[in-house]
């Protein structure tokens, strides 16, 4: 298998099933879905680091083509592909399966509506300098902010503790500021370009997006009563029945 990406995995044979985390995050918030996925997943699952997280290698300029270009490398030929993808990761499980044989795409929790004041911050964002902490401690306190995860993982969970890292004596988070210019998705088009089965997800708690953004795509969509933004990390058991009819 050739990638430099840092990546989990478990099971074996086919299906593959290929799970993409959002911005900030790493493919540690997956840790979760080993145990359920042994019973409920009949072949290989893998999870990345997307580039310019945790463990892998930045990329020189963030677009969502790099990001698939990027994971297309752990697809299989003689595998059906399904890929599950939060957030950014939805949108790259979207372009991966415009450019390569992915039988089905679930996109939970994917912004599809942006403001040009939400994208100028975005811009803002990539721009920054790396902020340096001068303990672990406070690292992981912003990268559990940065990603979503604050109150839903402990500090001594892979999901915080990968997302940093310590350089001479000082923290930084593994995340590349630059990965927040990737910019708004072509949702239509994305949709437009898919030869894959794909369905949408949000928990109701999302504040990211909403369902009739959602529904106006044309393709189906589901809501998860009572779950947020990261519904993945919140309850694997009901997120792992999206890919049911996938199996």
């Amino acid at each position: 298998m050739g990638t430099s990406l840092r990546f989990r995995g478990g099971g074996r044979g086919g299906p593959l099933l290929l799970l993409l985390h959002g911005l900030g995050a790493t493919g540690d918030v997956w840790a979760r879905w080993a145990e359920p996925l042994e019973r409920a997943w009949p072949g290989r699952w893998i999870a990345p680091d997307l580039p310019g997280h945790g463990g892998s290698a930045p990329l020189p300029e963030y677009t969502f083509d790099a990001f698939a270009e990027a994971v297309r490398p752990l697809l299989t030929p003689d595998d059906r592909t399904v890929v599950l993808g939060h957030s950014l990761g939805g949108v790259v499980a979207l372009t991966l399966a415009a450019r390569a044989p992915v039988a089905a795409v679930v996109g939970l929790g994917v912004k599809v509506a942006w403001t040009e004041e939400e994208l100028a911050r975005a811009k803002a964002l990539s721009q920054r300098p790396v902020a340096w902490f001068a303990t672990r401690e406070e690292a992981i306190a912003r990268h559990l902010r940065v990603s979503g995860l604050d109150g839903l993982v402990a500090v001594d969970d892979p999901a915080a503790t990968e997302g940093v890292r310590e350089e001479q004596g000082r923290w930084r988070l593994a995340l590349d500021p630059g990965a927040f210019a990737v910019g708004a998705p072509d949702m239509p088009g994305l949709l437009t370009r898919s030869t894959a089965a794909v369905r949408l997800a949000r928990g109701e708690q999302d504040p990211m997006n909403t369902d009739d953004q959602l529904e106006r795509l044309g393709a189906p969509v589901v809501t998860l009563a009572g779950l947020g933004h990261n519904a993945h990390v919140q309850d694997p058991a009901r997120c792992l029945s999206l890919l049911e009819a996938y199996r």
